[in-house]
């Protein structure tokens, strides 16, 4: 069986040759081709246009990398896929299941009319102290911490930076800044821990 038609299109039958490389004409190729499909697939899956485009966007990356890796070598087996399209349907499912997983460890999410005749608003008095105590303590953490891990988590964590974009901030490597915010992280928890 020769490459071109180990890659045979599932849907019209004719031969194409695979897109190789990661380049943007066989990302385009590909998303032409089988994004569709795709994207119903997982909304039918999530539940979820949003969230299915940027899970057949991740997929179809997915599969170039690992498409890539078979053409160097890397890969487990080095016969050339069957069906693309098969390939690309199970990472969307498997990318689906793990994503369904995710949501169901985070919880329901329900809109915020519905909960707030379940109970008083209002914290117990002991909690307001509690937090407070916390608030208090975590405070004190970030003010004694070096200044480069207190930015680099409020980056993060305030101000949604990527490590990437801190390290070329701060003009480090992002394996540093990952642990200025472990550290700093580290030190808020453990003083927040104290105050309790």
């Amino acid at each position: 069986m020769s490459a071109s038609s180990a890659w045979s299109d599932d849907w019209s039958g004719a031969s194409t040759r695979p897109p190789t490389g990661a380049g943007s004409g066989s990302l385009d190729q590909l998303l032409r081709r089988y994004y569709g499909e795709l994207n119903a697939l997982a909304a039918a899956k999530l539940r979820n246009r949003d969230a299915a485009a940027d899970l057949v966007q991740d997929a179809v990356v997915r599969f170039l990398l690992a498409n890539r890796e078979r053409e160097q070598g890397g890969g487990q087996g080095s016969a050339p896929l069957v069906s693309p399209r098969q390939f690309l349907r199970a990472i969307v499912s498997n990318l689906a299941v793990d994503a369904s997983r995710l949501a169901r460890r985070h919880g329901v999410v329900a809109p915020l009319d519905e909960v707030l005749h379940v109970a008083d608003p209002a914290p117990l008095p002991d909690r307001v102290v509690a937090a407070r105590q916390e608030y208090e303590a975590v405070r004190a953490a970030l003010n004694e911490m070096p200044a480069r891990w207190r930015q680099a988590l409020l980056l993060n964590r305030i101000e949604d930076w990527s490590h990437a974009r801190i390290a070329r901030h701060f003009g480090v490597s992002p394996t540093m800044v990952a642990k200025y915010i472990l550290s700093a992280l580290r030190r808020c928890f453990i003083a927040r821990s104290g105050s309790r």
